[in-house]
């Protein structure tokens, strides 16, 4: 449902182009890979599920 408080004019983005401007600003800053949470302070619910999807052969990571 279209927000009745927001009076933006603009048209969405399509993801695809979005995708596409992502991807050119990482290359213009020279940003190759960012680092990701260590995993020091995760809850047991996260690392259970975690735990469940390792154990179905997934991985959850990016890398």
């Amino acid at each position: 449902m279209a927000s009745k408080i927001l009076k933006n004019k603009r048209k969405p983005v399509p993801l695809a182009i979005f995708a596409r401007d992502v991807a050119r600003r990482k290359a213009v800053s020279g940003i190759t890979d960012l680092p990701q949470n260590s995993g020091k302070r995760r809850t047991e619910s996260k690392k259970a599920l975690l735990k469940a999807v390792d154990a179905v052969g997934k991985s959850w990571s990016v890398r």
